[in-house]
């Protein structure tokens, strides 16, 4: 059936100001957007009045962890489950994220070879709810102790020749995106994060690789020498970036049309926020954290500066940082990067959707666009935080179909 939203106060994604106007759907795309006191056509269609509510798309989560297990309905004190009951809390992820407004994910890295890829087959036949979803495969590390490791490979060649068999085999099983850690993470290892996890050689490889097998390159990239492989090797997306120097910020600028940044500044709340049940010591995490969020705040601006692309994702689904809170980030960005709510929004849905390879045809309110929209009771454009509250997502629709109607509750 046919859907017209009238009676709304609409955020295109664009930029621009809300606007009240109309907007009808005919199948998975919209068909038409009208600025009041302009209509749309009613003909064989359902006519929802939005009651001055804000109309908007779909959101994107940018660093997305569906197999990362807890979630803001289950807690889980590790991060590991057993196979089968994995396989059920990544799929009840997924319709989390979807609950929370985010119709689309690019993944960062899963806890399974094969998890994420199966369950995109699965919510692409309809089988179950979930977001659009660019798949990935377990995440490439070299083998370290911590407790807290998300990554495993079950074979760590090393060499030009090992990156490349590794990023073949995950565009064998079908991930889309191959997730690296360029650098260490020093939150997990002091002083990590100015570590180098692998040679130039073995990234080239990775990235020349990446290319011919259509597959795109996901980056874990603290230090400034990290960052610069990213680029050189080609990485579509480069997570933190948190020691750039000028070198590093020079050649993301002059590869600011072909990647994307996330500064993933949530999981740093996260830990200066957690309070550590008693046999869990995160006092250098949050020492840690305190040095990522100074360097952060003075890295975000210089980026937006230089024009690169930055986008939410804030490593969610530990323990202290559950899936389906990742709306948090919007707060954050405007608390932290002087981001007015209208400017994170944007990056949320229109740069969210050129991440995905979408640009064209997501992420906007715009003829012709794929139909994910986001009924919001209230004004995110004036206080962002109103996003964090699912009860206030009065309406989800991702491709036409609503997930949630302002009738009834969503599929759980």
């Amino acid at each position: 059936m046919n859907t017209v939203f009238t009676n709304a106060r609409i955020f295109d994604g664009s930029g621009s100001p809300l606007f009240a106007g109309e907007l009808r759907v005919e199948g998975n795309r919209i068909a038409q957007v009208a600025t009041g006191p302009a209509t749309v056509s009613r003909s064989d269609a359902r006519v929802i009045d939005c009651q001055n509510r804000v109309l908007m798309p779909g959101m994107t989560e940018a660093h997305g962890h569906l197999t990362w297990p807890t979630s803001v309905e289950k807690f889980v004190p590790g991060m590991y489950l057993p196979p089968e009951e994995l396989a059920l809390t990544t799929a009840r992820n997924a319709r989390i994220l979807l609950d929370h407004g985010f119709t689309s994910l690019y993944s960062a890295g899963a806890l399974s070879k094969t998890l994420e890829i199966k369950l995109n087959e699965q919510i692409q036949s309809g089988g179950m709810p979930g977001p659009r979803l660019i798949p990935s495969s377990v995440e490439r590390e070299p083998p370290n102790e911590s407790e807290l490791d998300p990554g495993k490979v079950e074979e760590h060649q090393l060499g030009a020749d090992g990156m490349r068999a590794f990023v073949k085999d995950c565009a064998a099983i079908g991930a889309k995106a191959v997730k690296f850690l360029i650098s260490g993470e020093s939150a997990l290892k002091p002083g990590a994060s100015h570590e180098l996890l692998y040679t130039e050689e073995e990234l080239m490889a990775a990235g020349e690789q990446a290319r011919e097998s259509d597959v795109w390159l996901t980056g874990h990239a603290h230090a400034a020498e990290a960052v610069k492989l990213g680029v050189r090797a080609g990485f579509r997306v480069l997570y933190h970036c948190t020691y750039a120097d000028e070198e590093a910020l020079d050649l993301l600028e002059s590869k600011k049309d072909e990647i994307f940044i996330a500064p993933t500044i949530g999981i740093v709340q996260a830990a200066l926020d957690a309070v550590p049940p008693p046999h869990f010591d995160m006092t250098h995490m949050k020492e840690d954290a305190a040095i990522v969020l100074e360097h952060q705040k003075a890295l975000v601006p210089e980026l937006r500066k230089r024009g690169l692309r930055l986008l939410i994702g804030g490593d969610y689904g530990f323990p202290f940082n559950p899936n389906g809170r990742n709306a948090w980030d919007l707060e954050l960005w405007v608390r932290h990067f002087g981001y007015t709510p209208a400017e994170v929004l944007h990056a949320a849905t229109a740069l969210g959707s050129q991440l995905m390879g979408m640009g064209n045809e997501l992420g906007q309110l715009r003829q012709g666009f794929l139909a994910d929209l986001l009924l919001v009771d209230g004004d995110p454009t004036d206080d962002v935080r109103i996003m964090q509250d699912k009860n206030r997502l009065v309406a989800i629709m991702k491709d036409g179909q609503f997930h949630k109607t302002p009738e009834q509750q969503a599929w759980a």
